[in-house]
């Protein structure tokens, strides 16, 4: 996919409310697909379809959550740190930053460091 194919379905994708309700529902904690369908008062099978997307474009990660009583499931949270929109030369470019945990931010330190 080129870039000006990934800007477009990102904006395209960003300009769905849903998406952009889940966004901000996510970027508070994790959730489970059943508490953004009752966040966003939609059905969960429209959830899965939104996030199946915004996870496939680097917008949210999909991470297990392990309950007291040893049962699990998915949780989705918001892996954007911030996104920048370029436009110039006749085309736009869109940029996705995401978040980086602390094992992350080691590796890439880390794999810097060994580099150098």
């Amino acid at each position: 996919m080129s870039g000006d194919d990934r800007s477009d379905d990102l904006l395209e994708l960003l300009g769905q409310q849903r998406v952009r309700q889940i966004m901000v529902a996510t970027s508070r904690e994790p959730k489970s697909a059943k508490e953004l369908s009752e966040a966003c008062d939609v059905a969960v099978s429209t959830i899965y379809r939104r996030v199946e997307d915004m996870v496939a474009s680097d917008l949210l990660v999909e991470r297990t959550r392990v309950e007291s009583d040893g049962s699990h499931h998915s949780v989705f949270e918001a892996n954007v740190d911030h996104l920048d929109v370029d436009i110039d030369d006749g085309t736009i470019d869109v940029s996705v930053h995401v978040r980086e945990d602390a094992a992350q931010r080691f590796s890439r330190i880390w794999s810097d460091i060994r580099e150098s």
